[in-house]
């Protein structure tokens, strides 16, 4: 006959942790010498991100990748990125990041940006999908010391329009703070919350668009450069994009939105392409 059964020891079982992606990327470049080109300097990668370098003529071209495939359920990613007094570079992704539907934790990407005097910088990723569900918080950082040149863009689409996706519940937010010999030159914050496609239909707000994008020019006679930048739209204008410029504090801002990301992504390349007198780098013509 038996006894009792004695209360088990072994401990109890628990769901596993969820293992999440931690990119980072640190990476440094500066003059090879005094009037040269210039080269890499420093470079770190952890986790699933990577720069890629490829050949080419004009500033050096740095792409960022995501071995990972997208960005989901509490993700971090982290760029810092250093450009020393003269240094030059474009850096752009290999594709369309992809925010993935969480099941509550937020995701986090944050840029990092550092230009030495007389450094210019074309901050060119292709476009941010955010997918039902996607909960992400975003924070673009940069100090640029006296004669330094930024020209960035950001395009964000809300859903695949393709496909008729909608974003019936999601976290997108966005923070920008820019410095320009240590004071404040630029600061915006965008906080979509809930339903964001239902928010981004009231006229206030979005008007329809499914997606929209931000063009910042900080560099030496950028706000001299205003009624260019209207016309350059005007011309870059297709069905179902529109666009406005403004310029104050030293800078140019363009604000532009789309029915679906593909028309406006086009819009954004036709605009800094004849903005910048240069071809947009070769991943966004693929």
């Amino acid at each position: 006959m038996h006894g009792p059964l004695a209360p088990s020891s072994a401990p109890e079982m628990t769901a596993p942790a969820r293992q999440r992606s931690d990119g980072r990327v640190q990476l440094r470049v500066g003059l090879a010498r005094p009037g040269g080109g210039t080269r890499i300097l420093d470079l770190a990668e952890a986790g699933p991100s990577r720069l890629r370098f490829p050949r080419g003529t004009g500033a050096p071209e740095a792409v960022l990748v995501n071995t990972a495939g997208g960005v989901a359920c509490g993700d971090t990613f982290a760029i810092d990125l250093t450009l020393e007094p003269g240094a030059e570079l474009v850096l752009t992704t290999t594709a369309a990041e992809k925010i993935y539907r969480s099941d509550g934790p937020v995701s986090r990407i944050v840029n990092t940006l550092n230009l030495g005097e007389g450094a210019g910088l074309a901050w060119l990723p292709q476009e941010t999908i955010l997918f039902d569900r996607a909960r992400v918080r975003r924070r673009f950082v940069a100090d640029l010391a006296e004669g330094a040149a930024l020209l960035a863009v950001e395009v964000v689409a809300f859903g695949r329009a393709a496909r008729g996706e909608r974003i019936g519940d999601g976290l997108f937010a966005d923070s920008w703070r820019i410095r320009r010999g240590g004071r404040l030159a630029y600061a915006d914050d965008l906080l979509l919350e809930g339903p964001i496609s239902d928010h981004l239909a009231r006229p206030a707000i979005g008007g329809g668009a499914r997606a929209c994008a931000t063009i910042l020019d900080l560099s030496a006679g950028a706000e001299a450069r205003l009624e260019e930048a209207r016309t350059r739209l005007a011309e870059a204008a297709s069905p179902g994009t529109t666009a406005a410029a403004s310029a104050w504090n030293g800078h140019l801002a363009v604000r532009a939105l789309g029915d679906a990301v593909g028309p406006l992504r086009g819009l954004v390349a036709r605009f800094l392409a004849g903005y910048r007198g240069l071809p947009m780098p070769r991943v966004w013509q693929s």
